[in-house]
């Protein structure tokens, strides 16, 4: 095995430092979970072990909601560089219970948790794992299985595709994370109102956001979903910083990757990718629809306003759709969600939707105590 980057190490020695002091002065472990997914035969889940104050240690998981799309508690936004002020918590055990298996595991360099649990037993639908960590109470995690013989699935891009941000300017990007509150951010016209329209013809499917985001973001991103409509689904974002093999991670390598890992954990989906073509967008699903066109049903991409496209990456001048990307699948753009949704109509990609009574239903939630 290689040695780590100079920058990880480096990055590893700081938080080891840090970790001691805050422990010898009382703090504890802190667990914060995040949405999962899975299939009839595993479940994938994501938590972060942080450290807390001492008689702080609070846990984070899911909020009581009405439905998969719905929150009862009233929103409570701070800045953005609040979400980025915490102390990973390294190599902690952390035991997982999901239906009827229990795996085990330890936090990442970055305080991160990603476990897959196998043969679980869980039903399809919303479903809820349970997240244990030494010093803290059982805190429980969102899932959402997919059930055996659902064959369409949506991967959408978050930052220009259902936010508006603006990146990757460098100075809109960092006055959108880290100053401005999380409901200072607008919606995308019409993309909310897209995915419920595509996912009410086919039930059961899931919906997917990739991102080069931030970890830190997640909980003001599921906040601002749901509070705008977005049907509620994983989100698979990143870890700034460090790696073991550089300075900074590759964002179109993590979705490069991440849309891999969706391939393999659903091999009978045919996905419709939507994006923008402020950033790489356009190629990386042309790129992975090459690879695997039997995995893309469509390639959706969001058009720019020209002032969009001069804040998002004033040196772009190539086209933003390779050629040949519309002959390896259906490719669609327009400006906004309504527009992309006429011409997917128009071109049989939306399908009708199903009754609300022949939903599946949505089991009801409970984060159980210590």
């Amino acid at each position: 095995m290689s040695r780590p980057h100079a920058a990880a190490i480096i990055e590893d020695t700081v938080h080891e430092q840090v970790e001691r002091v805050l422990r010898s002065r009382g703090w504890g472990n802190r667990v914060i979970t995040h949405v999962g997914y899975g299939s009839s035969s595993f479940v994938r889940v994501y938590a972060r072990i942080l450290l807390g104050r001492k008689g702080r240690e609070h846990t984070e998981g899911p909020e009581a909601r009405q439905d998969a799309t719905g929150a009862l508690s009233p929103a409570h936004y701070d800045r953005g560089w609040r979400a980025f002020i915490t102390s990973p918590a390294t190599g902690v055990p952390v035991k997982v219970t999901a239906g009827d298996r229990e795996v085990y595991g330890r936090s990442d360099r970055g305080g991160h948790v990603d476990i897959v649990a196998r043969d679980h037993g869980l039903e399809p639908g919303w479903q809820q794992v349970v997240v244990e960590v030494q010093g803290t109470d059982p805190v429980a995690a969102d899932v959402f299985i997919v059930a055996d013989g659902v064959t369409h699935g949506i991967v959408s891009d978050i930052d220009d595709t259902v936010i508006t941000t603006m990146l990757p300017r460098p100075m809109i990007a960092a006055f959108n994370t880290f100053v401005r509150r999380g409901k200072a951010r607008h919606s995308v016209a019409g993309m909310a109102p897209m995915y419920r329209r595509i996912l009410s013809a086919h039930p059961g499917a899931p919906i997917v956001y990739v991102s080069t985001g931030a970890w830190n973001t997640a909980a003001t991103l599921n906040r601002f979903l749901v509070e705008n409509g977005f049907p509620l689904g994983p989100l698979m974002l990143t870890d700034w910083g460090p790696t073991n093999t550089g300075w900074f991670r590759s964002g179109q390598a993590h979705k490069r990757s991440c849309l891999d890992r969706l391939a393999r954990d659903f091999p009978d989906i045919r996905w419709l990718l939507v994006g923008d073509d402020g950033q790489h967008d356009p190629q990386i699903y042309a790129d992975f629809a090459e690879a695997r066109p039997d995995r893309v049903d469509a390639i959706c991409i969001r058009h720019l306003s020209p002032t969009e496209q001069v804040l998002s990456n004033p040196m772009k001048i190539d086209s933003p759709i390779r050629p040949w990307a519309a002959r390896s699948v259906p490719t669609f753009s327009a400006p906004d969600g309504h527009g992309l949704l006429r011409v997917l109509d128009g071109a049989g990609k939306v399908g009708e939707p199903v009754a609300p009574d022949e939903q599946p239903s949505r089991p009801g939630r409970s984060v159980p105590s210590g």
